[in-house]
């Protein structure tokens, strides 16, 4: 099981068990709090679970959270019962506010993410746009090398030289990964035993190609996969560059 998987399991179990915790905690001073309160106080498990998680561990939380007031907080208590309109009022709005605050919670906390994600995509082009400048092909080839790793999570990767050999699964331009035997093609969701390819092309010229050594699981975000071709790219305009400086000397 991925990294992502556990995480998100993990998430989904604290959807459950922190409303819980929390109107169980509250139990003591249920005399003293109006219902509002008691609610609003739950609302905030909800946005804590949610900007933690997805957007199935916000709407757990938000169920629980409801279900947990009706047990611990209202008459009857201990009981899935509620006597009191205004506490079915309360527990009603407590499920519509924290499914609506606790998906707000997920999509700013997503948003978040992206423009860091967005930004460090940026800064490893931007060096290696810098590097290809002025730099010696070999070391382009190598430092698209180690973003490489960084940025695919891999467990290795290296280049090869001009050659061809074998049939692999291939990261394509567009970010899909594909394997073609003949007729018959296959496409990957999850990255597919053993290596894969990632080709080097420059003005229109095969150099080699980046072996990628993944570990076990889905595929990265299609984002970076996509600055993983762009950074491929910028190492084939350096070989290309180089080879075209060797046929004018």
């Amino acid at each position: 099981m991925s990294g992502y998987r556990i995480r998100d399991l993990v998430v989904l179990v604290a959807a459950l068990v922190v409303p819980f915790l929390v109107a169980l905690a509250l139990v003591p001073f249920r005399a003293d709090l109006s219902s509002t309160n008691e609610a609003l106080i739950l609302v905030v498990a909800v946005v804590a679970v949610g900007a933690a998680g997805t957007r199935a561990a916000g709407v757990v939380a938000a169920l629980s959270a409801a279900a947990w007031f009706d047990f611990f907080l209202t008459r009857p208590y201990g009981q899935f019962t509620i006597s009191d309109g205004a506490d079915i009022e309360t527990a009603v709005l407590l499920l519509i506010v924290g499914l609506v605050v606790g998906q707000l919670a997920v999509r700013t906390r997503r948003l978040e993410v992206a423009t860091v994600t967005d930004a460090g995509h940026l800064a490893r082009l931007e060096e290696t746009s810098r590097l290809a400048e002025d730099g010696p092909p070999e070391e382009v080839v190598e430092h698209v090398r180690r973003e490489l790793i960084g940025l695919l999570e891999l467990r290795g990767c290296r280049f090869e030289y001009g050659t061809l050999l074998g049939h692999l699964p291939r990261l394509e331009h567009d970010g899909s990964l594909w394997l073609r035997l003949g007729d018959r093609i296959t496409e990957y969701a999850e990255w597919p035993e053993g290596e894969t390819e990632l080709r080097v092309i420059g003005g229109g010229h095969y150099y080699g190609r980046y072996l990628l050594d993944p570990r076990p699981g889905p595929l990265p975000p299609e984002q970076a996969r996509l600055v993983a071709v762009a950074l491929a790219g910028q190492a084939g305009s350096a070989l290309s560059s180089s080879a075209g400086l060797d046929r004018q000397g």
